[in-house]
């Protein structure tokens, strides 16, 4: 049985045409990524050490020591490590999420000659917060962390090794691929590109094609003619 099946005929729940209010012309099915529950942390962490590697370019040979330049995350998103969820007894719906967040870095740097180069290294942030969680059910929910840092100092110690202070902001999720029932206006109406354009000749082209002819008019007190000459 379908969601257009006979059987389902006047069902509420399913989607379909429907003379809502506020231009809302059907109920439709989409298939979306929900999140449960969500928090947020930001934190200043002192004397982290990050190795990196992949150096570039990869066919340069810097010359040590290095200097730190700057870092920040290379990616939105946080690998999560040694995830664990353990439900709360005394409160229903709710559990310790524990996990470690991997955050990938881009490492900017100059060698003792003043050439630039780049490396890529990771820290690692040990989470552990309280979020709601759903109940078990045929699809399930899982565990997401949104991830960027950068660093504000740093210091080079050896073999190609950092010692920074990095600002952290991560954010955990609890999420699940569903199929909500949403009201909908229809399809969008997709408008024509608008084509880029430097515009030096805007004022060129703005000008009428012909010249605007004059409206004159003689008074016979007043001397010469006067002419008032239409834009």
């Amino acid at each position: 049985m379908s969601f257009y099946s006979p059987q389902n005929a006047g069902n509420e729940m399913c989607p379909g045409r429907t003379n809502g209010a506020q231009g809302i012309s059907e109920k439709v099915c989409v298939q979306v990524k929900k999140v449960y529950d969500s928090c947020m942390q930001q934190e200043q962490i002192d004397d982290v050490n990050i190795c990196i590697c992949d150096l570039y370019p990869a066919d340069k040979q810097f010359c040590y020591p290095l200097t730190f330049v700057s870092c920040r995350s290379t990616a939105c998103s946080g690998k999560l490590h040694n995830l664990c969820i353990d439900r709360l007894d005394d409160r229903p719906n709710f559990a310790r999420v524990r996990a470690d967040v991997e955050i990938p870095l881009e490492i900017l740097f100059e060698d003792a000659n003043g050439c630039e180069g780049l490396g890529y290294g990771c820290i690692t942030v040990h989470k552990d917060v309280i979020l709601c969680v759903p109940c078990d059910s045929i699809v399930p929910f899982t565990a997401e962390a949104l991830a960027s840092a950068v660093c504000v100092t740093g210091t080079y110690c050896d073999n190609n090794c950092f010692k920074v202070t990095v600002c952290v902001t991560i954010i955990l999720k609890i999420t699940a691929e569903v199929e909500l029932l949403i009201p909908s206006y229809g399809f969008c109406p997709i408008p024509p590109c608008e084509e880029f354009s430097s515009g030096v000749c805007n004022d060129f082209f703005s000008l009428p094609v012909f010249p605007v002819g004059c409206n004159c008019n003689v008074d016979n007190n007043i001397q010469p003619r006067s002419c008032n000459c239409g834009c």
